[in-house]
């Protein structure tokens, strides 16, 4: 390379991994460092998982660099790209495993219906319980794995074996019914 590292073009960085070449390697981090890092920590929330993230990030681009293609946007784009598809599948390997099918019904009688429902001090939570209890059955299964297990739409279509439509249907109808029941409780 005619230039100084340091006034390289991204593309002839991009390509001179390919090389082995450390210093070009390390102008090549040092470049995107801060915007790799960026993206990964805005996504998981967690320093040394975003760490991690950028390292993985420039492991792939060393290993991936002759795939690169200008056309389709520029080598920050593209790290950008690599970053943030690899903090969300790390946000995505960190979710809670969802319960079992048979003891989900189980765990939604004891939110519901427990003595020390009347025993709670707070007010918010047994309406809340109540609100919940009301629900027809399959809309508050979708909604306490939507909004306790995290679970998304397509996985509970996919855990309750019913159309994706269905499911959003039942998570839609039970918020809008709790929010009813609930009053201005939900919006503070």
């Amino acid at each position: 390379m005619g230039l100084p590292l340091g006034r390289a073009p991204d593309e002839a960085l991009l390509s001179g991994l390919t090389t082995g070449d450390p210093e070009i390697a390390v102008a090549f981090v040092r470049r995107f460092q801060r915007t790799v890092f960026g993206v990964a920590i805005a996504v998981v929330g967690d320093p040394q998982l975003a760490e991690d993230i950028a390292q993985q990030t420039f492991e792939r681009a060393w290993r991936h660099a002759q795939v690169y293609d200008s056309r389709r946007g520029s080598v920050k784009t593209w790290l950008m790209t690599i970053a943030h598809n690899l903090a969300i599948d790390a946000v995505r390997a960190r979710r809670a495993t969802p319960v079992a099918p048979e003891d989900l019904d189980p765990l939604l009688d004891i939110m519901t219906d427990t003595p020390e429902r009347q025993a709670l001090a707070d007010e918010t939570a047994a309406r809340i319980r109540t609100a919940l209890a009301a629900l027809p059955r399959e809309q508050a299964r979708a909604l306490v794995m939507a909004g306790i297990y995290g679970m998304t739409a397509q996985q509970i279509a996919q855990f309750e074996g019913i159309p994706l439509g269905t499911a959003k249907t039942r998570i839609r109808t039970a918020m809008r019914k709790l929010r009813t029941a609930l009053g201005s409780e939900v919006s503070r």
